[in-house]
């Protein structure tokens, strides 16, 4: 299994999360992208799941084959991601003059030093990165490592929906390979930057720190609008699908906004910032320029400027489709209200142009 891939032929960007499944096409025709079709599809869970390992691949499979469906992609290729939490990355340094069959002799001989498994049960790869700044007779290589039983649940979620897993990325790295994109939505080039993406998903909290481009920091804790969902169901009587729905689209009483939301968006700037504090006594005096906020919870309105108040630095709403243009068939204001959730999907479908 290819992680980072060759050449690819198209591929859908296959984001599984502990909710649901959001699936990307893209296509390209020259320097612009087009979106040719997307869906979310819920994952139908038991109460209780927030841990992406405890989700069947039958489950799984059901929401890959109900996302085909809605978005009418042919597609038969997919990208999917394993977690930060799931992976071990290593940048090790190798003589230049290597060539990559050398290269992959070397990493073998000792992958065993950087891996903590024992190397039949682990997924690896690498890819050389470019030549080593303190030594230009070296070049940095990244090695991935993840457990087989990782890779192999979401190679047999995408067999068992009719699917072939192409590329088998991490998650920091898609949203590395988004991050690009967002260069004209921040009024600034990404160059020289140090950028946080603070990624609040239903069930986790992703925040992945780019500095000119490459990720330095990434952290995951266990928050997200499930918590706000809870809290609705919990306050007004009402069943798990009524609550999300409400969230959605309103139609609860007055006080929501003042006793339920506000408190919810106060938190979720706690988590960031707390986040924050980790990355910034543990790196060399980065200040951070901006903050781009994804994630499904990302779009609850007026988010980014209380980020933006309490933690004195601006943050942007993710929207990695504001230079592309839409198939026909693809809503744009549905896609709008999806963009900053649709982040990890993008990075993952622009492997078809690796």
């Amino acid at each position: 299994m290819k992680w980072f891939g060759g050449k690819q032929n198209a591929v859908l960007g296959l984001d599984i999360s502990t909710v649901a499944v959001k699936l990307l096409e893209l296509s390209k025709s020259g320097n612009r992208y087009k979106v040719e079709s997307y869906a979310v599809a819920p994952l139908v869970l038991q109460t209780g799941i927030i841990d992406k390992a405890t989700i069947s691949t039958d489950i799984i499979a059901d929401a890959i084959k109900l996302a085909v469906k809605h978005s009418g992609t042919r597609l038969k290729y997919a990208a999917v991601a394993v977690s930060g939490a799931a992976v071990m990355t290593k940048i090790i340094t190798m003589p230049a003059a290597l060539t990559d069959d050398e290269v992959e002799e070397q990493i073998m001989i000792e992958a065993d030093q950087y891996v903590p498994y024992a190397l039949d049960e682990v997924s690896l790869d690498f890819e050389v990165q470019g030549v080593n700044e303190h030594n230009p007779d070296m070049v940095n290589v990244i090695l991935a490592a993840s457990r087989k039983d990782n890779v192999d649940d979401r190679v047999e979620a995408l067999v068992k929906a009719g699917l072939k897993a192409k590329v088998v990325d991490v998650e920091a790295f898609a949203m590395e390979n988004v991050f690009g994109l967002l260069s004209a939505q921040i009024h600034s080039s990404t160059t020289g930057q140090t950028v946080a993406i603070a990624d609040i998903g239903a069930t986790l909290s992703t925040l992945n720190v780019l500095h000119d481009g490459h990720t330095v920091y990434t952290r995951e804790q266990v928050f997200g609008g499930k918590q706000l969902t809870e809290e609705i169901q919990r306050r007004y009587g009402l069943s798990w699908e009524e609550a999300g729905l409400a969230k959605k689209h309103g139609g609860l009483p007055e006080n929501y906004m003042t006793d339920v939301l506000e408190p919810f968006k106060r938190a979720v700037v706690q988590q960031i910032a707390r986040s924050l504090q980790f990355f910034v006594s543990s790196s060399a005096n980065k200040n951070i320029d901006c903050i781009i906020l994804a994630g499904g919870c990302a779009s609850i309105p007026g988010i980014e400027k209380l980020v933006s108040q309490t933690l004195g630095v601006t943050a942007y709403i993710a929207n990695p489709f504001v230079d592309m243009t839409l198939a026909s068939k693809v809503k744009p204001q549905t896609l709008s209200n999806d963009a900053p959730a649709m982040m990890l999907a993008c990075g993952l479908a622009l492997r078809s142009f690796d």
